[in-house]
């Protein structure tokens, strides 16, 4: 699992033609999951204002013209700061693998925000849109023109490493709430205090977004904390057994929410928008590894739909995990559609 914002290798971006499942290496999935998954070539196209349901999107994929800075919008303020591991009471040093002492945080507050009202929020995992000041354009570009809030944007790094056994792995990959709640009590506290912020403590005014097991984590967020976030944007969503340490409520960590939590609980007042890509991670495994990206992110959208969610999930041919086309080609109408209903107060 690569970080939100890495770019995609070649090997992840290449793939089949148009319609054609594509096994590069390893075992290849049972016939029923290639069955399923070549149906998803037939989805309908993605597009502007489109409803809740599945979508396709397909190559050549190029930027949306709001990653483009224009000259007459008004630009948000775009501050960093740093955490320090030591001062966490949350994930303290670990001392697991690839630790960091310190993470960044990048906050972006728009020019249209008068301190003191409640602002909408974002808050995105890997600092993911930070890079290249591409979530800020975004949001410039889409406020302006009044297709978006006025949000404020908090893009949060990792603890460091990645996977099992990793402090990525321990703040992203547990099925649980705690995370949503280090956010809450020693990001966001900070951000409103350093920074002049009010952040609406209204859960259909804020959003949480990542990739991979950021994206994961963006999801539990909001499933153990709806009261805190009703809005969730996921690009290959790590919705698999990458869990590092085994819970009995949870043993097949992240897969567990299409396999059984999302089907046996009440639906939670939630607006989910999600990608998978065709060449995902482990898009050769089986169901039965529980380690087939494509198949998890599938089935998140079938369990969705069948429990009456407002959600929109999009296939991506030939695209591989978080793939940086993809991502930039699709956010700006991911986050309008994601903001769909939301009025914020005068």
């Amino acid at each position: 699992m690569v970080g939100a914002d890495a770019p995609a290798t070649p090997a992840a971006v290449g793939g089949a033609a148009a319609g054609v499942l594509h096994f590069p290496r390893g075992a290849p999935a049972t016939p029923v999951d290639v069955a399923e998954m070549a149906k998803l070539h037939e989805l309908p196209a993605f597009s502007p204002g489109a409803g809740d349901g599945d979508y396709l999107v397909k190559p050549p994929y190029a930027p949306a013209p709001e990653l483009t800075p224009r000259p007459e919008v008004p630009k948000g303020k775009v501050v960093q700061f740093t955490l320090k591991a030591a001062d966490s009471k949350f994930y303290p040093d670990t001392g697991l693998r690839g630790t960091l002492p310190a993470r960044n945080v990048t906050v972006y507050i728009p020019s249209q925000y008068v301190p003191g009202t409640p602002a909408p929020l974002l808050v995105t995992q890997d600092a993911m849109g930070a890079r290249n000041n591409q979530l800020p354009t975004i949001l410039d570009n889409l406020i302006a023109a009044h297709r978006l809030p006025a949000i404020v944007a908090v893009m949060v790094a990792h603890g460091g490493g990645d996977a099992r056994d990793s402090e990525r792995g321990l703040e992203y990959d547990t099925v649980s709430g705690r995370f949503a709640e280090f956010i809450e009590a020693e990001v966001l506290t900070k951000v409103a205090k350093d920074y002049n912020v009010t952040f609406t403590k209204d859960p259909d005014g804020r959003a949480t977004m990542g990739g991979s097991s950021g994206g994961a984590a963006a999801f539990s967020m909001a499933w153990f904390h709806p009261e805190l976030y009703h809005r969730v944007l996921t690009y290959s969503g790590t919705y698999t057994n990458n869990q590092s340490v085994v819970d009995p409520a949870s043993l097949h960590g992240a897969w567990e929410y299409h396999e059984h939590l999302v089907p046996r609980s009440a639906a939670k007042p939630l607006r989910i928008w999600m990608e998978v890509g065709e060449n995902d991670n482990g898009s050769v495994n089986t169901a039965a590894d529980f380690h087939n990206w494509v198949i998890a992110n599938e089935r998140m959208a079938v369990v969705l739909k069948a429990k009456g969610y407002h959600y929109q999930f999009v296939f991506a041919e030939g695209a591989g995990h978080v793939d940086g086309k993809v991502v930039t080609q699709t956010l700006p109408q991911a986050l309008e559609w994601l903001w769909q209903g939301y009025t914020a107060p005068k």
